[in-house]
């Protein structure tokens, strides 16, 4: 294989990480994430093909990509994503695949995760209570998502629980979610909330920042203890005495880990994304189905890395000139 100077941006920051949105259809209707009635979702046609994210895989692998997260919408509510993943488990050079969904569709798929090699799942549950569940997602699903977390530990793949709290729906469901790493070796991570919602709304107060969530797992575990970082993560984690797993918090709202940002993103609709809070800095899938060639392709995200934004607040604070509105998350890719 044939790799070219890894990518860089402006600031020094490799891009090794791909997060690739192959839907942005999903199957529940999350309070953080979309309205009651959903979004209008792209059409069909303009949706990359498998094909063409394969395409787009391999070469930001030969720009140096060591690790792709594939996410949504729900990647599993796409046909014939067990496929896709097979094939990209060979594309030489790539180390690490991960997977993001919300398990309701995973449990039966996770005897060939493991055996193609996917490296780690986030599986996002919001409530281990199903009452409190359905209220967050506003469907009642918890039961096949809890059959999708025993079978991920079941086959020995690691688990990542990914949960946001929102004030007046789930702030009961913090300590709870936190003994998840007590009983099982799970990394438990709580997501400040993102105001990537679907709605033109403005997002408000942050009502569950990263102060207020290490403040209440404090208050519930008095040993809880602070981890080493790890290079480009967005987690601050800790450990608390006779825990098998850890806890964390990820301040995307706050932006605590903006200056060791390793990501880009590839949405559904094609665009290329260098910070969750842009809003596409390349359409991708215009140069696809216009036949640019592979070399125009590096060229063009090139061109981008040497103009990414050096934090999420000045993404944003250029985006929202643009565009009052927030996408969901659904359709950025989770």
């Amino acid at each position: 294989m044939k790799t070219e100077t890894p990518l860089i941006d402006n600031f020094g920051r490799p891009l090794n990480y791909l997060r690739l949105a192959v839907t942005d259809r999903c199957n529940l209707r999350c309070l953080y994430c979309m309205p009651a009635g959903g979004i209008e979702y792209i059409p069909q046609s303009e949706i990359l093909t498998y094909e063409e994210m394969e395409r787009l895989v391999r070469l930001v692998v030969r720009l140096g990509v060591r690790k792709l997260r594939i996410t949504g919408g729900e990647p599993f509510v796409r046909r014939n994503i067990m496929g896709f993943l097979r094939r990209v488990a060979g594309i030489p050079g790539l180390e690490e695949i991960h997977m993001t969904t919300n398990g309701v569709l995973t449990a039966p798929f996770v005897p060939e995760l493991k055996r193609i090699g996917i490296c780690g799942i986030n599986l996002s549950l919001d409530a281990v209570d199903r009452e409190a569940f359905r209220r967050v997602t506003r469907r009642d699903e918890f039961e096949r998502v809890w059959a999708s977390f025993q079978a991920i530990l079941a086959h020995g793949i690691r688990l990542k629980i990914n949960a946001v709290i929102q004030q007046g729906m789930n702030e009961d469901q913090i300590v709870p979610l936190a003994r998840l790493a007590r009983d099982y070796p799970v990394a438990v991570r709580f997501i400040e909330e993102m105001p990537f919602n679907g709605s033109s709304a403005s997002h408000g107060r942050q009502h569950w920042d990263y102060a207020r969530l290490l403040a209440e797992l404090q208050r519930a575990f008095p040993d809880l203890k602070p981890l080493p970082g790890k290079p480009h993560t967005t987690a601050r984690e800790f450990s608390v005495p006779g825990f098998q797993g850890t806890l964390g918090i990820i301040a995307g709202y706050s932006r605590l880990f903006c200056d060791e940002c390793n990501r880009m993103r590839i949405t559904a609709r094609g665009l290329l994304k260098l910070c969750l809070y842009d809003t596409g800095m390349l359409n991708l899938k215009e140069m696809l189905r216009s036949g640019a060639g592979d070399d125009q392709l590096e060229a063009a995200i090139r061109r981008c890395a040497g103009r990414r934004f050096a934090n999420g607040f000045q993404a944003e604070a250029h985006a929202r000139k643009a565009n009052p509105a927030y996408e969901s998350m659904s359709e950025i890719g989770g």
